[in-house]
């Protein structure tokens, strides 16, 4: 019973691990915070069962090359089958590999099975012997305690994510239609803005025409005085448009900034807290379904987080 309980608590100081490697790549790579996880919780827990799986195979193994090896194919095969199961549970991919070199299905890649096979020595030869010795020290009355905790912590936890994005590709799709409602009433203000600039155009321009009609009527007649007053008339005018026009510019730019904050208020009343926090947490989420609906969402949200 010590022994499994020690494993658990193994699996847990991993899987922290992983959530601080992971929340520091993505953070760099987004120039953002990113709170990365699976979970609510600070931990990613595919580290955490690939480090112990690693533990438990490779514990005895003295030969670096062969630690390096094992854990570089292991730890494919299981982001592998991970990618794919929770694929088929939620109809989404949580991460994909398509823009790099040697990848398979976008679901591993080479790169990462070579961090992964590095990781793999640094925990069982470096890591690994010191957290034992540590994990041998605690008492094993504390030892149950604590693995009793943490057991209900994430229990509830991974309970609590599941039935909260169990449902995300409905939500894509309430929210799809709500944005296309919104999306055609936006649509029909900016034609209104466009029609109107283009009124104005044609009529200052017309209005230009006829006074440059009369001024050149006015210089065959020899009228110079009213050469000048017409020369008015039509700077006048010309400043009349570009005044009208650049309201209607001001006022597209404005709907469409109105537009952008209608979406975020739209995706925060139709999405629940774990919906949105994955599609912060994994910038490579796609869906079978809706994954035109989810980038557009995901390139305004970062419009209007660049744009504060």
């Amino acid at each position: 019973m010590l022994v499994l309980e020690h494993l658990f608590l193994w699996f847990i100081l991993y899987s922290f691990a992983g959530w601080v490697y992971e929340s520091i790549l993505v953070s760099c790579q987004e120039r953002r915070l990113v709170n990365r996880g699976f979970l609510n919780g600070p931990l990613c827990p595919i580290y955490g069962t690939g480090a112990v799986a690693g533990i438990v195979v490779l514990g005895n193994v003295k030969h670096p090359l062969v630690v390096f090896l094992v854990a570089m194919v292991g730890a494919s095969i299981l982001e592998y089958a991970t990618s794919w199961a929770m694929e088929r549970l939620f109809h989404a991919r949580w991460w994909d590999y398509s823009h790099f070199r040697f990848n398979l299905n976008g679901r591993i890649c080479l790169l990462g099975a070579v961090v992964f096979g590095l990781g793999g020595v640094v925990i069982v030869d470096v890591v690994q012997p010191p957290v034992e010795r540590v994990t041998n020290m605690i008492p094993a009355q504390v030892v149950h305690v604590l693995v009793a905790v943490l057991v209900l912590l994430t229990v509830f936890d991974t309970v609590v994510t599941v039935v909260g994005i169990v449902d995300f590709e409905q939500s894509l799709e309430r929210f799809r239609s709500a944005v296309s409602k919104y999306g055609g009433a936006m649509r029909e203000k900016v034609e209104d803005a466009v029609s109107g600039a283009t009124d104005l155009v044609a009529g200052a321009t017309g209005k230009a025409s006829g006074v440059a009609s009369d001024m050149a009527a006015s210089v065959i007649d020899g009228a110079s005085g009213k050469l000048g007053g017409m020369s008015g008339s039509v700077g006048q005018a010309v400043g009349q448009m570009s005044q009208r026009v650049g309201e209607s510019w001001q006022n597209g730019k404005e709907m469409s900034a109105e537009f952008m904050l209608r979406i975020k208020d739209t995706a925060d009343a139709v999405f629940n807290h774990q919906q949105r926090r994955m599609i912060a947490s994994f910038p490579r989420l796609k869906t079978t379904r809706y994954n035109e609906t989810l980038q557009q969402l995901r390139e305004t949200m970062e419009k209007l987080y660049r744009g504060r």
